[in-house]
């Protein structure tokens, strides 16, 4: 996901959650960390940049495209509607 180094932390967290976030962990094969970081990159929308940095890795917008893409999701959230990511 994100390049970034992680820092560790500490957080009082609702014993229901914990428990529900340590058993996707372990379903899943992850850690609970990786668990909560998911959770809180997609509550603060931060997937929605990894995806589009990875698929404009893999074929570049052109620069004019990105802008009108950039101002069709900026009048879509004003008007309080998200359009759906491309895949």
């Amino acid at each position: 996901m994100g390049a970034m180094g992680r820092k560790k932390t500490t957080v009082y967290v609702d014993e229901e959650l914990l428990r529900a976030a340590r058993i996707e962990a372990a379903r899943s094969g992850r850690s609970d960390s990786d668990v909560f970081e998911e959770a809180l990159r997609r509550l603060l929308r931060l997937d929605v940049a990894d995806r589009v940095w990875a698929r404009n890795a893999a074929q570049p917008l052109d620069p004019d495209d990105a802008l009108a893409l950039a101002y069709a999701e900026l009048e879509a959230v004003r008007r309080g509607q998200r359009r759906r990511p491309a895949s």
